[in-house]
């Protein structure tokens, strides 16, 4: 299968160099150049590991043997061969996407992409290392780093926001084994990360800085289609769960509330609507880093604010990387449109995409988003009235699937996404629900279960004693030159 690159001038691959690569030359993302036949009726019927292996072997053809790639990527990972539950709160359905090794929604994807990517390497005849490059907010980078940790032929670099991420996030990080990662803060915010990750690659681009150099790059962040595809499957299994409970028949559409701020988790959504499942209108809820909300409701995307510290720091993100992939699906694969808005958004800080591609977003995504504020409220009034603990990330698509029934009177069965374990946030889930928050995040974690009676998750339960293996903090400045000369 062909991919291209949304910005239309770096050449066409096929899937499994899309993989390798991760970010195309041109600085865009690859998509496949078709949309290609999927039997959705068929999947649903399926387990979630068959699931899988039907959605990723066709959009991902040209890696082979994906059958055994499934099974080694999730067999004894996951607290459940389910991978990804969904539990009934009052009237919304809540899927549980943190059951996995690192309690993030990310274990999904990033227990697969190390078996992609070696796989795609395999077919390509690649004898170099790859070494991955990756941006986290808080939860890519311990997901991505447990993924990668000791695989052969694949080195991992991690750069995180000084400051911002959580406690327990950081320390998953910087505890970390693996004689092949590298973990460092970066002075700066998500975004600084994010865009020195991107200015790295196109350095590298014409492959003369890495002239010498035992590796070549890629990315396991969002930005790679096989750190996004694999996310897909968990919306046919939140489909299938209704249909298997008698709340839906094959056909009946589907409203999904996702929280984000890349906009790859929603994304995926959206892929899974292309492929035939019946999604009806994929919520975007945003915390008070609101610039998605303000994009879907006016069509200009204006990224020249302050960024927020927020209680919801996975979303602490004003440059959504993966909606360029959209605009470029929603305007006909319009790569040269797609590039002015990029390089706009580069120049100017902002865009105003064309009116018929406003409509076009509007006819399938709506959006809104919660403060510091609402989303403790949240977190408190989901407890007090349902028994169910869930983190800031969780309360905020709550609140904003809240307000999408009430302001549109739209009473489809809503999925409401849990990205993340409520422990992994303890402070902000502790305070919420007026527990005593005195003493640091691991005294918080072993204070919220006392009073919930909700277990703590086994990897998050002994970080506190683990040794800090990566301390380091850099310059944003200095990202570049840290990847070519520590390796």
């Amino acid at each position: 299968m062909n991919y291209r690159s949304t910005r239309g001038s770096a050449a066409v691959v096929n899937s499994a160099q899309a993989v390798v690569k991760g970010l195309a030359e041109d600085g865009g993302l690859y998509m496949m150049e078709a949309l290609p036949e999927f039997d959705a009726k068929a999947c649903l019927a399926k387990s979630t590991k068959d699931m899988a292996k039907q959605i990723l072997g066709t959009l991902l053809p040209d890696i082979p043997d994906m059958d055994t790639l499934v099974e080694r990527a999730y067999t004894g990972k996951f607290q459940t061969e389910e991978l990804t539950p969904t539990v009934c709160v009052g009237d919304f359905t809540v899927l549980e996407l943190f059951r996995g090794p690192t309690s993030a929604f990310k274990d999904v994807a990033l227990c697969m992409l190390p078996q992609l990517l070696t796989a795609a390497k395999a077919t390509q005849g690649m004898e170099e290392d790859i070494l991955i490059l990756t941006a986290t907010s808080g939860d890519t980078g311990k997901a991505a780093l447990a993924g990668f940790a000791d695989v052969p032929g694949v080195g991992i670099c991690v750069f995180y926001p000084n400051g911002g991420v959580s406690a327990v996030q950081r320390a998953q990080m910087v505890t970390q084994p693996g004689n092949n990662v590298r973990v460092y803060a970066v002075e700066g915010n998500f975004d600084d990360a994010q865009t020195g990750v991107k200015t790295i690659f196109n350095a590298c681009a014409d492959g003369k800085l890495l002239e010498g150099k035992p590796f070549r790059l890629s990315s396991a962040n969002s930005i790679n289609i096989g750190r996004l595809a694999p996310q897909i499957t968990y919306y046919f299994k939140a489909y299938k769960d209704l249909m298997d409970r008698g709340q839906i028949t094959f056909g009946d559409e589907v409203n999904f509330c996702v929280p984000t701020g890349n906009f790859g988790d929603i994304l995926a959504g959206y892929l899974a609507k292309l492929l035939g499942l019946p999604v009806g209108r994929l919520i975007c809820a945003s915390n008070a880093n609101n610039v998605l909300t303000d994009f879907i409701r006016t069509g200009t995307y204006d990224r020249r604010r302050p960024l927020h510290k927020t209680d919801s720091p996975s979303m602490d993100i004003l440059v959504s990387s993966n909606l360029e992939r959209l605009l470029y699906l929603l305007s006909g694969q319009n790569a040269g449109l797609v590039a002015e808005l990029m390089g706009k958004l580069t120049t100017d800080g902002s865009y105003t995409v064309p009116e018929e591609l406003k409509a076009a977003i509007e006819e399938g995504f709506w959006a809104d988003y919660a403060g510091d504020a609402e989303t403790a409220d949240t977190m408190r009034l989901v407890w007090e009235k349902y028994g169910y603990l869930c983190d800031p990330h969780t309360a905020v698509g709550w609140y904003v699937a809240e307000h999408y029934v009430n302001q549109t009177g739209d009473h489809r069965p809503m999925v409401v996404l849990s990205t993340a374990s409520p422990y992994k946030f303890p402070s902000a889930v502790l305070s919420a629900i007026g527990g005593d928050t005195s003493g640091d995040e691991f005294d918080q974690m072993d204070r919220l279960s006392a009073l919930t009676g909700v277990a703590i998750p086994g990897n998050l339960s002994g970080l506190k004693e683990l040794p800090e293996r990566h301390t380091g903090v850099i310059a944003k400045e200095d990202m570049l030159a840290t990847v070519l000369n520590d390796k």
